[in-house]
């Protein structure tokens, strides 16, 4: 039977990895005498700037534990409860919130748009709110995108703008789920104002865990009226760090360095040399375009058991057959052949 010791956690998920050098290494620094707590602190306001500095534009930022919070917390600020929110089918605060935006925003339903590979369909968001407009509808106001989505694709400069100009259109808020940003950012080769708030989002929950940081993620308000009181929110949710520092200092060192956009890039070019090695198996599918850090694939029920007999963890949640392999900042080429060569005689003896 295999055991915790033998798991080959590769490419479980990219918060299976460590906490990358340049993260490590400011966590260390700010751990070096004393500092005022709960935010009052220079290495939050250093990273404060820092985030407005990489946005170029001025932006209210707050830092909470996880991306749960980062999501909910930021989708109460912008909701009543009698509110709704429109987002993907598969989006993350639909399949994997366990109702925490609705929790926290004290009754918003979540509406659920199509689309294909992940992406949100506009001509079925547009659908939604104008479907009806009695009292006894939940009234639409904020549509949210996830970026990169959860099928690993993402969304361009000109479909972000399409999503902020019909949301402006009815008078909705645009919330980005950002957990993986950082990889959007170096798949596009954009500028990261350019994927937010110039194409109107408003407020976006930008990832540090998943890009190398031990945890926590930054909630930036574009627009800083909906800002109002948030930390007031932080606090009774059990997001308000009273050693602040610890979760601000690794944004230091990841922006700092550019540490922050190299650690996705290596993320990405693994997970195009790990798909670029599955294409070459017999009876393996990609299912969908990979653009990030992920590849589904679709294998054969055997080699999918298989694997996971030799001790390699990930993901199978996306129907029969299919499995998403994440790539982290820590991903190494030994970790990709390795798979490869288990996946291949796997699917070798497969299609014999």
């Amino acid at each position: 039977m295999t055991t915790h010791s033998t798991y080959r956690l590769a490419f479980a998920s990219d918060n299976y990895a460590g906490i990358c050098p340049e993260a490590m290494q400011a966590l260390q620094q700010a751990n070096n005498g004393y500092a005022a707590s709960y935010g009052d602190d220079r290495s939050t306001e250093q990273a404060c700037s820092l985030i407005r500095e990489l946005f170029e534009t001025d932006c209210q930022v707050f830092f909470v534990f996880n991306g749960t919070a980062a999501n909910s917390l930021a989708l109460a600020s912008l909701c009543q409860s009698y509110h709704s929110i429109i987002c993907q089918e598969f989006a993350h605060i639909e399949t994997d919130e366990c109702g925490a935006p609705e929790f926290f925003s004290n009754g918003t339903k979540l509406l659920l748009a199509g689309g294909h590979h992940g992406k949100i369909d506009l001509t079925a968001v547009e659908q939604l709110i104008t479907k009806r407009s009695d009292i006894h509808y939940p009234k639409p106001r904020v549509l949210s995108l996830t970026q990169a989505t959860e099928l690993g694709t993402v969304y361009n400069p000109n479909e972000l703008q399409a999503a902020g100009d019909l949301a402006r259109r009815y008078g909705l808020q645009l919330h980005m789920d950002g957990a993986r940003f950082a990889n959007a950012v170096a798949s596009l080769g954009c500028h990261p104002a350019d994927i937010s708030w110039r194409a109107g989002v408003d407020v976006l929950c930008l990832g540090g865990a998943k890009n190398g940081m031990a945890l926590g993620e930054a909630v930036v308000f574009f627009n800083q009226q909906l800002a109002e009181e948030f930390d007031y929110r932080c606090k009774q949710a059990g997001q308000l760090a009273s050693k602040m520092r610890f979760l601000a200092a690794p944004w230091i060192g990841m922006l700092q360095s550019g540490s922050w956009l190299e650690r996705a890039r290596h993320a990405n070019r693994s997970a195009a040399l790990l798909e670029e090695r599955l294409r070459q198996l017999p009876g393996v599918e990609l299912m969908f375009p990979r653009q990030a850090n992920s590849v589904f694939v679709r294998m054969p029920p055997e080699v999918l058991q298989g694997l996971q007999a030799l001790g390699w963890r990930f993901y199978s949640f996306i129907g029969a057959g299919g499995a998403r392999l994440m790539c982290s900042w820590a991903t190494t080429r030994d970790e990709i052949e390795a798979f490869i060569k288990d996946a291949a005689a796997l699917a070798t003896q497969a299609t014999a």
